[in-house]
């Protein structure tokens, strides 16, 4: 790993920028499968988020998430393909509106935001009450809950070292730095109007994902001017880690379709 800013980011190959930006559970470690497979011909990147892993802190704000990614992208060098995995995924919308210039495209994974089909009062309220309750009134830790957080975005397929990779995750999270990304993700509300973003697209749904299920996917897809869907099949919430062969191959196809 190696510090841009106060940014832990893991960084292998040369070439085009492709960054990659982990979901509310997650750390650098969740594309490992990603880096190792693109470092041949990009300049892969995946960083811990403010709050996560080697980085720590917290965020204040949702918005220091793209802050943070902007001045990545600016220290690597160039545009960057961004690669947005759940609150990735909304952290790069938030990017991709603020600092247009430092996106060469753009793939939203296993995410949505910015419409009312996607943004539920009550999905919101479950979804806190699920991952926070616990901690803040409780006083458990993140590790006290991994296996109950796990057993709500796994797929039915999904194999036991892909389920140990996203125990270890849930596991290594900072408890401060989690709840403030929590409460930093559910009360942002000002992602851009998906008509507007003109860079390519590439937007990756799982069919078993209940979290962001494929209905979400195809509400960007249908507002994002020349979206792609690619549905990964038999996949749950972190289709990266469960399915990387298949994420790969089109995450792959997309970019080398814009060399």
């Amino acid at each position: 790993m190696r510090r841009i800013g106060d940014i832990a980011v893991e960084v292998r190959g040369a070439g085009e920028t492709l960054l990659f930006l982990h979901g509310i559970g997650g750390n650098a470690r969740n594309w490992t499968a990603q880096l190792d497979h693109f470092a041949d011909r990009y300049q892969a990147a995946a960083w811990d988020a403010r709050g996560y892993g080697e980085t720590g802190g917290a965020v204040e704000r949702f918005a220091q998430f793209a802050d943070d990614a902007a001045a990545v992208i600016a220290a690597l060098g160039g545009r960057a393909h961004v690669v947005g995995l759940s609150m990735g995924g909304r952290i790069a919308l938030d990017l991709v509106h603020r600092y247009p210039a430092a996106v060469r495209s753009l793939t939203l994974a296993n995410t949505s935001a910015g419409s009312p089909e996607t943004a539920a009062p009550e999905k919101v309220a479950a979804f806190l009450a699920l991952r926070l309750k616990p901690l803040v009134e409780e006083g458990l830790t993140p590790a006290d809950i991994a296996e109950t957080i796990v057993a709500g975005i796994e797929g039915p397929n999904i194999t036991p070292q892909a389920r140990e990779a996203l125990l270890d995750s849930h596991r290594r999270l900072h408890k401060d730095g989690y709840i403030a990304a929590m409460r930093a993700v559910t009360g942002f509300t000002a992602f851009p109007d998906f008509a507007t973003i003109a860079v390519p697209t590439l937007v990756l749904t799982a069919s078993e994902d209940r979290v962001a299920p494929p209905a979400h996917a195809r509400v960007m897809v249908e507002r994002i001017p020349g979206a792609r869907l690619v549905q990964i099949e038999g996949s749950g919430h972190i289709s990266n880690v469960e399915a990387p062969g298949a994420f790969n191959a089109a995450l792959g196809e997309f970019l080398e379709s814009l060399r």
